[in-house]
């Protein structure tokens, strides 16, 4: 596919998540929720937002597929089989954007071939949309930004959820003992925010890939590198609901290399 595919895919994609703060400001920490039965909550704006931005890519790009955490019609894997996809997080972080924290995002993946290719991410927290990918740049705003190139030390800021599995309690042990651990309850952030600089690192093993899907493709564009522990997760074949969870690390090389060591038991 030329360039200008994907560019007027990246314009389309940006002007279809802004047109979603609106609402996404209007009803934070007012919307009714409920739990799913695999745990994680929902509201109807997480609906409504999935809906609006399908809504408005499906009419410039009919061939493309569209995979929404929210909007699947079957819980089958469904096979990615089209050039370019798309994958929507609505609210990463529905479980603080449903108690007023302002820490959740909404998470559009442009995926080429079933790979990530460009990231947006709207920081409710800072009213900021974070965008990019490999060989477009990476901006944070209208800035340009990139991964902390430092290694990591004892004031390192380590982005970590608490643990879904108590089988990784020691993992918070030895980061706490090492560095400094937030957790802001949005995996995208965590990762958005490793790309940008505001964090060092991350560590999850919590996660599927619309949660970290927009972006991976930020992390690398701005320098960094992802490690996935336990077995490659792209390019993505299949939409899966019921797909396991994901484990990786993410952050600059010296920082990688930093954390594997530490956690490799």
């Amino acid at each position: 596919m030329s360039s200008s595919e994907l560019l007027s895919r990246i314009a389309a994609g940006k002007v279809a998540v802004l047109a979603q703060t609106e609402l996404l400001h209007r009803e934070f920490g007012r919307a009714a929720s409920h739990w799913k039965h695999d745990g994680t909550r929902v509201t109807p704006v997480d609906i409504a937002i999935s809906e609006g931005i399908v809504r408005e890519l499906t009419a410039p790009f009919p061939g493309d597929q569209f995979f929404s955490e929210e909007l699947a019609l079957t819980e089958q894997p469904i096979p990615v089989t089209a050039h370019f996809s798309w994958v929507l997080d609505p609210i990463d972080g529905t479980n603080n954007y449903a108690k007023g924290i302002a820490h959740c995002a909404i998470s559009l993946a442009l995926l080429e071939n079933g790979t990530p290719v460009y990231g947006l991410v709207y920081d409710m927290s800072r009213r900021t949309l974070i965008h990019g990918g490999p060989g477009f740049g990476l901006f944070d705003g209208a800035a340009p930004a990139q991964v902390n190139t430092t290694p990591l030390d004892p004031q390192s800021l380590i982005g970590f959820h608490s643990p879904y599995d108590r089988k990784f309690a020691h993992q918070a042990q030895l980061i706490v003992e090492n560095f400094k651990i937030r957790g802001l309850g949005s995996s995208t952030l965590h990762l958005a925010y490793v790309a940008v600089g505001i964090l060092d690192a991350t560590v999850d093993h919590n996660v599927k890939i619309w949660d970290i899907a927009a972006a991976i493709p930020l992390c690398l564009a701005g320098g960094g590198e992802i490690h996935f522990l336990n077995g490659e997760q792209l390019p993505m074949r299949q939409f899966d609901l019921k797909m396991g969870r994901i484990q990786y690390i993410a952050g600059n090389t010296a920082a990688c290399a930093q954390l594997r060591e530490l956690l490799k038991n």
